[in-house]
């Protein structure tokens, strides 16, 4: 028997909000280039499927995360240019060259190994080069490139097309270190020109930047949270989004509580009045955060009822008193229903997270489907 509990994917609301972000940023000539950022499965939406969406609405770019997401992308068919941004496996570069990845190099130890594997087939590697200007996870320092970037550029096979950065605070408008960034990396890249390094594109800006601050759009942007619908904290009404992911599930068993007992392990939160609650097959297991119970919401039968007891590996508990709920009636944990709707920054805002993790946390066990909208 197949788990009644799916995810619903609109590829057809990946292509609209990649081009509402196309629009925001401009079109024809000097615009930005668009970075489609599809690491971490899609943000748990399937990054094949996803991809193919976003390079048939003409994306000119995707980001993975590393070397393994690029080589999917490519098995599935994917032939736009992907940007590997993470941290070089360097005991494993031949998915690079045999797949034709832009890789990024992010220390002097990756550069050279991939200056070197570049050397030995005889041939030159595009890479993105990384600046380090706040974050302090992966990059070359801002402060001291004249002493690490000669080291690994000397008769290199390295062609540095691009260089970037990663803001730590752009979606926190009070923090200082947002414009100390900026100014770091401008540096860097003059700093760069010194050294004979005049790459095409200078990138910086994620969904959030791309939002808050024309100036850090340079000559690209790396859109993520964005192309699935979901906007930024602060930044709700800023473009024209359509929630990319609806995920549903059906109610498997029904049964009445008496005041004072309670549901789920650790027996907590005994019920004050008698209840009648509803069984959801999806659970920690399937992505759902333990921290819904009590704080999060689902929809049933066109109305919110709340999540209740603890969430389990395989199931939750709703509270459905009063209701007329009965097994194999449709369950709403993302969407809409009837007239009532729960997205994924309100379920973020609950647990206090944020939506990325939401998205990217959706199992393994949960079966996806593509097309356009369902309700």
């Amino acid at each position: 028997m197949v788990r009644p509990t799916f995810a619903h994917i609109d590829l057809d609301a990946v292509r609209v909000n990649y081009r509402a972000v196309v629009s925001y940023v401009g079109s024809g000539p000097g615009r930005p280039q668009v970075i489609a950022v599809v690491k971490a499965n899609g943000y748990g939406h399937g990054a094949v499927p996803v991809a193919r969406a976003l390079e048939a609405a003409g994306a000119e770019m995707l980001a993975c995360a590393d070397i393994e997401e690029g080589v999917e992308l490519r098995r599935g068919g994917v032939r736009a240019p992907i940007l590997v941004f993470g941290a070089l496996s360097v005991s494993d570069l031949d998915g690079v060259f045999t797949h034709g990845l832009t890789p990024t190099i992010s220390s002097p130890f990756a550069a050279r190994a991939l200056r070197d594997a570049a050397t030995s087939r005889g041939t030159r590697v595009d890479c993105h080069l990384k600046i380090d200007t706040g974050m302090n996870r992966l990059g070359f320092r801002y402060d001291n490139l004249t002493e690490t970037l000669p080291q690994v550029l000397d008769g290199s096979g390295l062609e540095i097309d691009a260089v970037y950065t990663h803001f730590a605070t752009a979606e926190d408008p009070a923090h200082p270190l947002f414009d100390i960034q900026r100014a770091r990396f401008d540096e860097a890249v003059g700093c760069l020109a010194e050294l004979g390094v005049r790459p095409r594109l200078r990138h910086a800006a994620n969904s959030a930047a791309l939002l808050r601050e024309r100036g850090t759009w340079y000559e690209a942007v790396r859109p993520g949270l964005l192309l699935y619908g979901v906007a930024p904290s602060g930044a709700t009404d800023a473009l024209p989004l359509t929630p990319v992911m609806t995920l549903r599930s059906r109610v498997v068993a029904v049964k009445g509580m008496r005041v004072g007992e309670t549901a789920g392990y650790g027996a907590r939160s005994p019920v004050t009045r008698p209840t009648t609650v509803a069984v959801v097959p999806a659970g920690y297991a399937d992505g759902l955060d333990v921290r819904i119970a009590g704080r999060g919401s689902v929809i049933v039968g066109g109305r919110r009822v709340p999540v209740v007891g603890a969430v389990s590996m395989d199931s939750i508990t709703i509270d459905v008193t009063g209701l007329d709920v009965t097994p194999g009636d449709e369950v709403v944990l993302l969407g809409s229903q009837g007239g009532a709707r729960i997205d994924v920054g309100e379920v973020a805002a609950a647990i206090g997270t944020v939506p990325h993790e939401i998205l990217c946390r959706t199992g393994s066990r949960i079966i996806r489907t593509y097309g356009s909208a369902q309700e």
